[in-house]
């Protein structure tokens, strides 16, 4: 394993959005999103080799019993879902965001996957591994982020073909930084009355784009 970064901050996005939280960074990604804002951490070689009981130790001593595990692509490193397990035993609520493109079978049930659908402005959208839908738990999320009207169009489309609605109860919708004024998001969602949540990236309202935040 390898890890780019480790830091406590509030947490900005997801349901859990405002709450203090440790991350975890990984490297390595397997994707090459349109609007990366984590590209320190896509390379596989990047930051430096961790155990999984060093990753414990750290989240152990932040004090914070809430841990994001992230990237870079977390599931790209094999040794994830055991860091996972390790970090429940020792009464971690556990979040893993993940780009959607790897299996999460193997990631324990009470781990909460923030899963990304990727859309066709991301370059990814064939990288989506839609069977993961199958293996949602309740409290998980699927994080749609949004590059234009069309990119809305098609999370529309996915919620509808995979029934989402009924499978998760957090469908997330976010604009890309910058490209997506939030007032045309919000009309869309609004005009739409489609089943998601509007999130904003707190973090980068609250610190600008930077890493350890």
């Amino acid at each position: 394993m390898r890890l780019v970064e480790s830091f406590t901050s509030l947490q900005g996005e997801s349901t859990h959005a405002g709450r203090v939280c440790h991350f975890l960074r990984l490297a390595g990604c397997n994707l090459n999103c349109s609007y990366c804002d984590t590209r320190y951490g896509r390379s596989f070689e990047a930051g430096r080799p961790v155990t999984v009981d060093e990753l414990v130790k750290l989240a152990l001593d932040s004090g914070v019993k809430l841990v994001e595990i992230t990237g870079g692509e977390p599931l790209a490193t094999p040794e994830t879902p055991e860091l996972c397990g390790r970090l429940l035993a020792e009464e971690f609520e556990v979040l893993l965001e993940t780009n959607g493109s790897y299996s999460i079978a193997a990631v324990p049930r009470e781990v909460r996957k923030i899963l990304d659908c990727k859309l066709p402005g991301s370059g990814m959208f064939d990288a989506n591994d839609f069977g993961n839908y199958e293996l949602l738990a309740p409290h998980d999320e699927i994080k749609f982020v949004i590059s234009d009207r069309a990119d809305f169009d098609c999370m529309i489309a996915v919620i509808r073909k995979y029934g989402l609605a009924e499978k998760c109860r957090n469908l997330l919708a976010s604009p890309v930084w910058g490209r997506v004024e939030f007032a045309a998001l919000a009309a869309w969602i609004v005009d739409s009355r489609a089943p998601v949540r509007m999130q904003l990236q707190m973090h980068k309202q609250i610190w600008g784009e930077k890493p350890g935040v």
